[in-house]
């Protein structure tokens, strides 16, 4: 499997408002469609959220989990992986109910507490669809997205030793590395372990190719042969940092949740069709994706027969 490319699918995440886009996925049948085409057109790895199916607004309820999850499952053999960063302005209990309920494969998991912030994407639109999306947008001038080490050990023990989830460990930052490798090194995350390197969040690290060289050398300096990568990036950086990081032995993330774009201005109709894009980028520079088995195998995950839907 060396050489395997391990394409992730983010279906709708918490960052994009309805607003932004008519093909954001809302109701639990959007994600599923879209989770699924996603997974057929070559996603191994499926990232998810839940959302309000009235309003689109972030929603951390176990029972909208619950009308997707099991359907997705039964659909595909895609890693299901949930979000445990939630949304903003939710507590980390709130953040891991749902988690807790599904038992999955995989989880993402913040390697640290950091500024989080989306209030310039509000004044791109004159009017929105929903009242609670310009508060929300505006509100993030102000607001931390918290994970301290406590918040990390505890959903590493909760979601990790017990149910036996590995992790998606976003990396927004290079401390965020740091905090990870602190970890690593009392023992409580082993290896073969995923490290999401995320660029161009305003509050993490921007989106140039130095930086993503530097992270990578970084992880090599702390964890050697003892991870596997992967890289995504906000808007028009998706495409080209996601090619980089195929070109350098690692793997990739796309999906609504980190580009709403397939293009240069013009709006992807879901995830699938970023996925079709990315592989086809990928195949044409002789290289192969990796199957979810193959992916599951990569990550040492557990299985989709031990999960709790």
């Amino acid at each position: 499997m060396a050489g395997k490319v391990i394409i992730s699918a983010a279906i709708t995440g918490s960052i994009h408002t309805p607003t932004m886009s008519p093909h954001l996925p809302i109701t639990p049948d959007q994600i599923a469609e879209h989770a699924i085409g996603a997974a057929k057109a070559g996603a191994a790895i499926l990232h998810l959220h839940a959302r309000d199916p009235i309003d689109g607004r972030p929603t951390p309820d176990p029972a909208v989990f619950m009308q997707f999850l099991p359907r997705i499952k039964n659909a595909c053999d895609a890693v299901i992986n949930i979000t445990t960063g939630g949304g903003q302005m939710m507590s980390v209990d709130q953040r891991l109910v749902g988690p807790l309920m599904a038992k999955p494969e995989m989880c993402s998991l913040n390697m640290g507490s950091m500024n989080f912030a989306l209030f310039p994407l509000a004044e791109r639109y004159p009017t929105f669809k929903h009242a609670w999306e310009e508060p929300f947008l505006r509100g993030t001038d102000d607001f931390i997205f918290r994970n301290t080490f406590k918040d990390i050990a505890r959903i590493i023990k909760e979601l990790g030793e017990t149910h036996g989830t590995r992790f998606e460990h976003e990396c927004y930052d290079v401390g965020h590395l740091y905090n990870l490798a602190h970890f690593v090194d009392k023992g409580v995350i082993k290896p073969p372990f995923f490290v999401q390197m995320i660029f161009g969040i305003l509050g993490g690290i921007g989106a140039e190719m130095r930086n993503l060289m530097f992270m990578k050398e970084t992880a090599d300096r702390l964890f050697g042969d003892n991870y596997r990568w992967s890289v995504l990036a906000a808007g028009k950086n998706q495409m080209g940092f996601c090619t980089q990081a195929a070109l350098m032995g690692g793997n990739l993330r796309v999906g609504l949740e980190d580009s709403l774009y397939i293009g240069k201005g013009k709006l992807a109709t879901s995830s699938a069709e970023q996925v079709t894009k990315i592989r086809g980028i990928i195949e044409q520079l002789g290289l192969e994706i990796a199957t979810p088995d193959e992916a599951r195998n990569i990550l040492a995950l557990k299985g989709s027969d031990k999960v709790g839907f």
